[in-house]
Order: C-alpha cells, then structure tokens, then sequence
C-alpha cells in the first residue's frame, strides 16, 4: 500500500512516516521546507526509504503527480505565523485540500481515505460552564481585561466568574485566522469525503511534544521556550500568571492516533480530538522542564500577556477512547525527548529572544498595569 504524506519534513509529518515504514508502507513525502520551520533546508532524519517530492501542496501539477498510485492521504502541510496575511491561511490550510478533492475526483483516482491535520485551534477559548447561565463558549479576552490582569473568563450575561470544562467535537467557535482555515480544512474534507465516497477524518491535535519540534518555529509553544531558554541558561517570560491550563500530548501517542483512524473503517467522516487527557498549568510544566534540566532558574513573570491567547483548554478525547485510542506517555516524556533532541543538534541562535522580539513588534506581547 502506498501512502502520501504532505508535510512529510515536519514534526507530526516524519514521525508518522517513521512509523509507516515500520509498518511496511510505500511512503511519498511532499514538502516545500519552508523557513523559518526549516532553517536548513531537507532535516537529515527524513528516511531515504521515503520518495521525497520537493513543492507546495498548492500545485495542481505536483499534487497530482504526488497522488498517483496512492493509497491513502496524510494532508499534514499547514500554514502559521503570526502575520495579518490572512488569505495565505486560508489558501495553504484549506484550498490545498480542496485541490486534493479536486484531484481525486477529476481524475478518478482510486484513493481510499483522507486523513488532515486539523487543530484545537478549532475550539476557540474552549467550554465553559457558569453556575447561574450554564454552559458558554466565550470569545477571546480582550485588551480593556487583560491590560489590567484580569486573566479569567467571566460570563457574558453575569459577570461571574466560570468554571472551563473538557471540550468535546462538537463545542466549535474558531476565533482566528489560523483556526478559521483548519476549520474550513476541516469541513472540506468531511462534506467532500461524503459527498463523493472518499473515506475521510480529520484530527484535532492538541498541542504535540517530542522530538523534531522547530527551534525556530515560534508556534512550537511552551516545550520549545523553556527547554532553549534553560539549556542556554536564560530565564523564559510566563505569560499572564502562569496557572492558564493546557493539553499536551505526546508525539508517539499522535502517531498512534493516525494509525488508528487509517485502519478503522469507524472513523470514517468523522472529527476526533486528540489531546493528553490531562489538565496542565503552565506554572505546573515549567517546573517539571526545570527539574528535568536541574536548571533551578526562576521565570520572569512581569505582567506580559499574548493577545489572542487561550485561557484554558482541555480537549475532551472520550470520542478517540471510543475507537480504542489511549495516551499512553507521560508529559515528562516529551519533556526528556526534546532534551535529547535539542542536545543532539545543541542550537546555540538566541531563537526565544528573537520570537520575543518579533512579538513584540507585532503588538501580539502587550502588558499588563494591575
């Protein structure tokens, strides 16, 4: 069987093509190595067991020589930053799917399923449950509360402060330009699937650790920050007051999860969450990565906040349990896999700082004055 993976170079990408050739798999890798996610160029752990196809999942002539004698489709090629460019979003996250579509359909190819990446991102600030109003899913924060430290969700119609809840599929209210496009990837991919008779789901991956994540990804989030910040000795910025929650889940437990929903017919047309099962603060992970790098560095916590930032979010992942899934590696896992990893390579560019920066300027890091 022979399985196309787009964004096959990444980090859920390669890992997912490791297993695939573990397994026996014929695999195709389709990727542009994109900076600053590639910063020097073709990683040197893509397996030469793997066709490598150099190009842009957004063209139709490439994809379409990329998806002949395929099997099954990885759609992993995604699009972030923090830039108002607003349409490339949308035309690398959910029209390089539609072509997909496009390609299968016109061309008759005998695909059997579709899998795509799509994000927590998704489910906007999460569930929410107020004692008076019940269950809300609120909008973002805005710039009048958090410039003065009001960190927690109030309800809109009492003021009172709520209670998050695990987030189930079905609670979905996409609040930015990132989340918007995986949710039209997303619908493109169900509605497409069923509409023509090509088997397909999409993947809500909370937030991914392990190995392989970019040091110069500014999307890589919490695991990337502190462990270069202590390996460098420096001491990492908390946002807001460090206790917001967060979903982490392991790599090799999102490997799992996609081979799961290749091989389960039940999986068919449906969204599925894919998170840790476990609430973590922020204050909560930096000490176990602090412990881990026996660091003992005390983090800056001054008030600094990221506009647009998420509160809380648990993903609730009974539906994945439901087809058999289980996360099985612990937070410290990930912790100790991407220590190894930043160990191996020992970057040694000033990455966190320059993200800061970078932020900064683009008024996405803003201050707080309670």
């Amino acid at each position: 069987m022979k399985i196309l993976v787009t964004g096959g170079a990444g980090f859920i990408g390669s890992h997912t093509v490791d297993r695939l050739l573990k397994e026996g798999y014929d695999v195709k890798i389709v990727d542009n190595l994109q900076k600053p996610v590639h910063m020097w160029g073709k990683p040197d752990y893509i397996p030469q067991d793997a066709e490598f196809i150099f190009g842009d999942v957004r063209d139709k002539r490439l994809m379409e020589y990329a998806l002949e004698d395929v099997d099954i489709v990885f759609h992993f090629a995604a699009y972030q930053d923090y830039l108002p460019d607003f349409s490339t979003y949308f035309h690398v996250n959910a029209v390089s799917t539609a072509l997909i579509y496009e390609i299968i359909v016109e061309k008759k190819l005998p695909v059997k399923k579709v899998i795509v990446a799509s994000s927590q991102a998704v489910l906007g600030e999460g569930l929410y449950r107020c004692n008076k109003h019940g269950e809300i899913i609120p909008d973002i924060r805005l710039e009048e509360q958090l410039s003065k430290g009001d960190w927690e969700h109030h309800c809109p119609f009492c003021g009172s402060y709520m209670q998050y809840l695990p987030t189930p599929e079905d609670k979905i209210k996409p609040q930015n330009q990132y989340a918007m496009s995986k949710y039209a990837q997303e619908s493109i991919c169900i509605n497409l699937g069923k509409r023509y008779g090509i088997p397909s789901v999409a993947l809500r991956y909370s937030i991914v650790q392990g190995a392989r994540q970019s040091f110069y990804n500014a999307y890589s989030g919490a695991m990337r920050v502190f462990s270069l910040s202590l390996y460098q000795r420096k001491p990492p910025i908390i946002f807001e007051d460090g206790n917001q929650i967060r979903d982490f889940v392991n790599i090799h437990d999102v490997v799992d999860a996609n081979l799961l929903v290749m091989e389960k017919d039940e999986a068919n047309y449906q969204v599925f969450n894919v998170g840790g099962g476990k609430a973590v603060t922020i204050n909560e992970f930096y000490e176990m990565v602090d412990r881990v790098y026996k660091a003992g560095i005390e983090p800056i916590r001054d008030g600094s906040y990221r506009y647009g930032d998420t509160r809380h979010i648990l993903s609730d992942i009974s539906k994945l349990r439901r087809l058999g899934w289980e996360p099985k590696r612990s937070v410290e896992d990930s912790i100790l896999e991407y220590k190894e990893y930043l160990e191996l390579y020992k970057p040694n560019y000033d990455v966190v700082g320059n993200s800061v920066e970078r932020m900064k300027r683009l008024n996405i890091i803003r201050k707080s004055i309670g």
